[in-house]
């Protein structure tokens, strides 16, 4: 076979992502070259342990995860390769009470998806798994679709559909560089001739960080020493034995010719390649490190007392790529258009491997992700994740906790601090505890003298729950200060700054300057990309703000969909501004002692931006609130955000003025139904969906992207709605992905779940789901209940806010 000049995808890399990418572009009729450097899975797919599990904490991931089992089930059959997939099953232990209640919500979790799992004694269990000691396990589950390959074969078998397909594979070919012209890569340089392209996509497993480098392409991912052993022949162990995991043991085993592979997680990994990769590293295992993986050893040998005797074949020492939040990386890349990137799985690429092909092929060949992936979106990155070193820092600390109890709301502790508010040092010494989100410390909540100032984990009531009621009571009655400065903000400036967005934002942004805009900014489907406000300065400017996570993907949004013929530019600004939430009923009075603007209704109405002077700064002020009462947020340039603070602190006293954090602010939306964009909205809801179409110009008849598809779906019935539920008894604890039953039939899941500490009751967001139509009167005229952990509540349904402040007192 010549080697190609040109080709309209070319795919680096010959694991199963690239195998399984090439398999699924080739089947969409797509010309695929695929460049391995050495032999196909020569880099980590071949040692890979091959065990197969579905569930996730997100729907979509889970069907992701499910598309790779649908795949494995008849590939063998296609190809006439064998892939040694087997669907015998997964089991999950529990051996303490916290442990078990995270198994029990994971089945509610299961259940909410549609995936089957099931809750066992512990008796139960061992009738699945005769060979373990299940004397301190409480529970367990199992997932019977869950199963077991080989991730030689399945990959030898996907490259064989590829090439059916009409894909072509080139081996020992080494890829040194990339031709960019205009922002897009248009060819991929090798040692062996250049390949003009539209499209490149970069699956190169560890080495996917040095392939992004040469296109100036970040992937934050490092490589981790994984260790797993495999046993001789043990008596006992069948091949139908399920794949068994076993987390407060830090461990996982599955059947292979009649022995055991049982590896784990230790607390303490050990980084390779910190100093660049060994060159030539193909089919090549680490030296074994006995010591480090005795811990491990020992904790196996107390479930399973047959390894005390059995013959150990060898203990494989292989590293992988790990990411610093646990999930992988998908999408094209934010810096460069046409090049996509499909790595960093954290040990279960094989698990991934043929939905995340499927995904990215679908993504290449459609130019945005079949559904919503953000999970895994290489957009979730930010300016943190450019140094290796923190990268690597907290990706060990993720790699430690992968079989820990993930409990809700959980921070990272690595790397950090890194980037801080100027208020970070005033608010730590006044009890604030921080989190963390894309490297900005921001304040969660704040403990009072007598307190201890840090979070304390658990699936009950946590530690931090009376001083988020505190908070919460203090925004509702009085006034409150939140350090919102992680916001991202964005300048689109430019002669056509006005048409650009008005193409792109769902709501009329066409107002005179001085008006601030919420808005969606939609895909071609009608999904919810953005969810932001919009503040316009002048004729040809624009003040955009939008989440702190969010910074990285909203900005390229935005960036790609302004139309190429107009004289418009997106500059981010975020480092400049602090930003302050003045929020309650008595913000106007705080504010009415710093400034002589005015800031009466009649002189700063709602949904209005004002440049003010408070305490000598100059500031942007925003009337608008994400919590249900009268507020501004205060964007102040950073060298006079503490001169700022000082004065509002000292102007609430006599208002008794508080402060207060992001967990307040979560209890406070949901009590007003406020969306948040990654949950309750998304590229998989419309604004009609859930329930935002007063935000759009429908009525205008103004073009703008997503409109083609609101406009069809405003003339059928919706198949979802977004709908509020509270739970009377306020000791249950709702955390979102609670499963949703109307009249007994399940109907969707919680998106996000808290409590509202006015109302005094648990609060939870979720779609009504039929696929025969919903509307107002389905939903509410439902009896509903929730299940949360197992067990099945009352619940009821909402449509309206649950606490409205009435707009007159937040507008007024």
């Amino acid at each position: 076979m010549n080697f190609p000049t040109q080709a309209r995808a070319v795919i680096i890399g010959g694991g199963i992502i690239g195998c399984s990418t090439a398999y699924h572009l080739a089947k969409l009729g797509w010309e695929v070259v695929l460049l391995e450097r050495h032999k196909l899975t020569s880099g980590s797919t071949w040692h890979a342990a091959g065990l197969v599990g579905q569930l996730r904490t997100s729907a979509n991931i889970t069907q992701l995860l499910g598309e790779s089992v649908k795949l494995y089930r008849t590939l063998e059959a296609e190809t006439g390769l064998a892939t040694g997939w087997k669907m015998n099953g997964g089991l999950r232990l529990a051996c303490n009470e916290e442990r078990w209640i995270e198994v029990k919500r994971q089945a509610t979790t299961a259940r909410s998806f549609g995936l089957e799992m099931h809750l066992l004694t512990p008796s139960e269990a061992q009738k699945l798994w005769p060979l373990m000691d299940v004397h301190d396990v409480i529970g367990a589950a199992f997932l019977p679709t869950d199963g077991q390959a080989n991730p030689s074969d399945i990959t030898a078998s996907l490259a064989k559909g590829a090439r059916m397909a009409g894909a072509k594979i080139f081996e020992n070919v080494e890829v040194t560089g990339f031709e960019i012209e205009k922002g897009r890569v248009v060819a991929v340089l090798t040692d062996q001739g250049r390949i003009a392209c539209e499209v490149a996509v970069n699956c190169a497993g560890q080495w996917a960080r040095e392939v992004g480098r040469m296109a100036g392409v970040n992937v934050p991912l490092v490589s981790v020493e994984h260790q797993y052993m495999v046993t001789e022949r043990i008596e006992g162990v069948t091949p139908g034995l399920p794949t068994l995991r076993d987390p407060d043991r830090l461990t996982y085993y599955k059947e292979e010719v009649g022995g055991l592979v049982m590896g784990g997680y230790e607390p303490n990994p050990i980084p390779w390649a910190q100093k660049g990769f060994p060159k030539n590293f193909e089919f090549q295992l680490l030296g074994s490190n006995f010591d480090h993986f005795t811990p491990l050893m020992e904790l196996a040998m107390g479930r399973v007392p047959a390894l005390q005797t059995a013959g150990i074949k060898q203990l494989i020492n292989g590293p992988e790529s790990f990411t610093p939040d646990g999930n992988f990386i998908l999408g094209e890349a934010p810096e460069l258009a046409g090049f996509f990137v499909g790595a960093g799985f954290n040990a279960f690429g094989i698990a991934a491997g043929g939905g995340a092909g499927k995904v990215l092929a679908e993504w290449v060949a459609g130019g945005e992700p079949p559904y919503d992936l953000w999970p895994v979106d290489i957009r979730r990155f930010g300016r943190n994740h450019q140094d290796v070193e923190w990268v690597r820092a907290r990706t060990l600390q993720a790699y430690a906790r992968h079989y820990t109890i993930a409990y809700p709301s959980e921070e990272f502790t690595t790397g950090r601090p890194l980037r801080r508010s100027p208020l970070y040092a005033t608010l730590k010494v006044q009890g604030a505890v921080f989190g963390e989100k894309l490297g900005w410390e921001r304040p969660n909540w704040f403990a009072a003298p007598g307190e201890v100032a840090e979070d304390q984990y658990t699936y009950k009531r946590p530690n931090w729950f009376s001083a988020v009621a505190r908070e919460h009571k203090a925004i509702r009655e009085a006034v409150g200060v939140i350090d919102q400065t992680s916001f991202a903000k964005f300048m689109l400036v430019g002669r056509d700054a006005e048409a650009a967005l008005s193409w792109i934002c769902a709501n009329d942004v066409a107002k005179k300057p001085g008006s601030l805009i919420y808005t969606q900014m939609l895909n071609a489907r009608g999904g919810i990309e953005c969810d932001l406000t919009v503040a316009r300065l002048s004729e040809t400017e624009y003040y955009i703000v939008t989440g702190t996570g969010f910074a990285t993907h909203d900005f390229d949004w935005i960036k790609r969909n302004i139309p190429g013929d107009l004289d418009a530019y997106l500059i981010d600004i975020t480092s400049a501004n602090a930003v302050f939430s003045l929020m309650g009923p008595d913000a106007r009075r705080v504010l009415e002692k710093l400034t002589s603007d005015d800031v009466s209704n009649a002189g700063f109405p709602f949904g209005q931006c004002r440049k003010l002077c408070i305490a000598g700064a100059p500031v942007l002020a925003l009337r608008v609130t994400y919590v249900g009462e009268l507020g501004w947020e205060l964007h102040i340039p950073v060298e006079f955000a503490s001169t700022v603070y000082e004065a509002l602190m000292a102007a609430g006293e006599e208002f008794g003025i508080a402060n207060a954090g992001y967990r307040a602010i979560e209890t406070l939306r949901l009590e007003k139904g406020y969306r948040a964009w990654g949950g309750d909205i998304g590229p998989d809801y419309t604004p009609l969906e859930a329930g935002l179409g007063w935000a759009v110009k429908l009525k205008k008849g103004t073009a703008f992207l997503g409109r083609g598809a609101l406009v069809e779906q405003r003339d059928q019935k919706l198949k979802k709605m977004l709908a509020t539920f509270t739970v009377d008894d306020p000791e249950v604890i709702l955390l979102g992905r609670e499963t949703i039953y109307r009249n007994g039939e399940r109907v969707g899941w919680l998106a996000s779940g808290g409590f509202g500490h006015t109302i005094g009751k648990p609060i939870g967001m979720g779609y009504v789901r039929n696929a025969a139509g919903v509307d107002e009167d389905f939903v509410l005229s439902g009896s509903y209940e929730l299940e949360v952990a197992g067990e099945r509540v009352p619940a009821r349904v909402h449509l309206a806010p649950l606490y409205d402040a009435k707009m007159e007192r937040i507008k007024a």
